[in-house]
């Protein structure tokens, strides 16, 4: 396993839901830090990476978002069983019979399951009906209530699904859960890497956020924070490329390199950076692909209505079955994500940003 598959092997192995990204933020600190200049925190916990290149050009934000979609623990009922809440958004059809990891306030981690009735105990007209999420539970094997406490496990205790990174017999097919936005970390992290020698004419900050999942939170402190000229959200995208999902739900493919998102719910892609970067991909023929996406959005969301307004795009990796247990996404695609930001930020001086803003 090269360096970079172990970075990535690490970040998406740490365990953090939003408001908890302790785990994943100590492991992008360890591999961001060597290229940075200096290193700083919002007050809710996201972590901002400067890397100076002109101290008088403009600030460039590229930012991924640390945590993760998974559950909270609300209840402990008599018999030992946990009720739990979705924290982010999920699809109850993904979840019955998945294995868990429960995160107790020591730092220890006690596996579990999402319970499910065997069918056959289930009349014809169940079996065929969805189970609500709010009628779920997860067993850890605990005879009481008061067994399972003793154990650590008290409500508020974060829960993420047990699942371990895996590169696949394909080679440039990588498996792993909590892509939603790993990925986007390791990109930032790389993006300082590949810039650490190199001269640039702005500041640059790698930026992991905080609770992007419950409404692109942490993106707002930290861009509060940093005040950028110019922000870049790099996250996950929607891969068309399986059955069922049809050319009006997604024309993008992995390996078919980072998606330019024109439109998400959160944002309307700047034109003027936009096109930017569509011409800074095709002098450097870099791959890219266009993704319009109605529902959801991505930090970009909250990164273009700091202060007076910050010109904001979102870059995507196409990834399959996000917002689950595990997803696939391809190594190319990472690769030219970084490739493609490095090159903007080479081009984005005083005078490019200016252009961009007023044409």
């Amino acid at each position: 396993m090269d360096q970079t598959l172990q970075m990535l092997k690490e970040l998406t192995d740490a365990n953090g839901i939003p408001g908890n990204e302790r785990a994943p933020r100590e492991v992008m600190k360890r591999h961001i830090e060597p290229f940075a200049d200096e290193l700083e925190y919002d007050n809710l916990g996201g972590l901002i990476a400067k890397k100076v290149g002109d101290e008088n050009g403009p600030k460039i934000m590229v930012a991924g978002h640390l945590d993760e979609v998974g559950f909270m623990i609300t209840q402990i009922d008599d018999r030992g069983f946990l009720k739990f809440q979705t924290v982010g958004g999920w699809w109850g059809q993904v979840m019955l019979a998945q294995r868990v990891t429960i995160t107790t306030r020591k730092g220890e981690e006690i596996i579990g399951v999402i319970g499910s009735k065997p069918p056959h105990i289930l009349p014809a007209e169940v079996r065929n009906k969805p189970v609500d999420i709010k009628d779920m539970f997860i067993d850890i094997g605990a005879a009481s209530k008061e067994e399972a406490m003793s154990w650590g496990v008290l409500p508020g205790d974060m829960v993420t699904p047990y699942f371990e990174f895996h590169v696949m017999k394909n080679e440039k097919h990588l498996l792993a859960k909590a892509w939603d936005n790993r990925i986007g970390c390791a990109i930032a992290i790389e993006v300082l890497r590949q810039l650490k020698d190199e001269q640039h004419p702005n500041i640059v900050y790698g930026v992991g956020t905080v609770q992007e999942e419950v409404g692109l939170r942490g993106a707002k402190t930290a861009a509060h924070k940093i005040k950028p000229d110019i922000g870049f959200a790099v996250d996950v995208g929607i891969a068309g490329d399986t059955p069922g999902v049809t050319p009006k739900e997604s024309t993008s493919k992995m390996g078919a390199g980072p998606q330019i998102v024109i439109f998400d719910a959160s944002m309307v892609a700047h034109t003027g950076l936009r096109d930017f970067v569509i011409d800074t991909a095709e002098a450097n023929n870099i791959p890219y692909q266009f993704e319009a996406i109605a529902g959801g959005g991505t930090d970009a969301g909250s990164i273009h209505i700091t202060a007076n307004g910050v010109p904001s795009l979102a870059i995507g990796v196409a990834t399959r079955y996000i917002h689950s247990h595990a997803g696939i996404l391809h190594r190319d695609d990472f690769d030219n994500a970084v490739k493609l930001i490095v090159e903007v930020i080479k081009k984005l001086d005083k005078d490019a940003v200016k252009e961009i803003i007023f044409g």
